[in-house]
């Protein structure tokens, strides 16, 4: 899962990315609502950790933002412990309230908690992504209007790219995510799987302008 992580003491924000890291998520920083709401936006997270107290726009401001164009889980981490103060962030659509000092066992707990919540009953993404659309509930792509014919594993790979524009992953990561971790596969099966969707979604599958490979690290999608 992808977590954002916004708070402006550095010191708490690197205890908690590598919390956030040791239970196996991907993590995104921010030290300001102004620099959370770009990542927000380009990386769409899984579940957002976000102090009030922030320099310029509080964390407030940004929540009331974010709910407007998402429903992602937002733990609310700050010092504000009063019951009023946690009554107006869950009133303004945060998930759940953590007052500082806490512990980290008990923040890691917290996030599976909301994220069980959030994907107990998952509401699949249509991702549209210039003249490609990806769906999810009919397990279709569509490529200028016309149906791209995907096997079973290309489809889950292209979604997977398509949720996560911009972001290069390694092999290693691909196999994780896409054909999981039990699979019994090399990271040459993610070059593979990648040249066949190429042929498929790229004008020019040689000169691959969607699927860039970054070389010795891995794979992008650029929309």
């Amino acid at each position: 899962m992808k977590v954002l992580i916004v708070d402006d003491e550095p010191t708490l924000l690197e205890t908690v990315e590598m919390r956030m890291r040791r239970d196996g998520h991907t993590t995104f920083t921010a030290a300001s609502a102004e620099e959370a709401l770009n990542l927000f936006r380009r990386v769409r997270p899984d579940v957002i950790l976000l102090d009030i107290m922030l320099p310029k726009r509080s964390g407030y401001d940004l929540c009331r933002i974010i709910r407007k164009e998402s429903q992602v889980p937002i733990l609310f981490l700050t010092a504000r412990a009063s019951e009023t103060d946690r009554i107006q962030g869950l009133e303004m659509g945060a998930d759940d309230y953590i007052v500082k000092p806490f512990n980290l066992g008990e923040l890691s707990a917290r996030v599976k908690a909301v994220l069980r919540r959030a994907t107990g009953e998952p509401v699949p993404e249509v991702v549209e992504i210039g003249d490609l659309v990806v769906d999810p509930r009919s397990h279709s792509a569509t490529l200028r209007g016309e149906p791209l014919k995907l096997s079973a594993k290309e489809f889950s790979l292209l979604y997977f790219f398509v949720r996560n524009p911009g972001l290069v992953f390694n092999r290693a990561t691909l196999l994780d995510r896409v054909w999981g971790k039990d699979a019994f596969v090399t990271e040459r099966t993610v070059d593979v799987h990648v040249r066949w969707l190429r042929t498929k979604i790229e004008e020019d599958p040689r000169n691959p302008r969607r699927i860039q490979t970054v070389r010795g690290v891995g794979y992008k999608f650029v929309g």
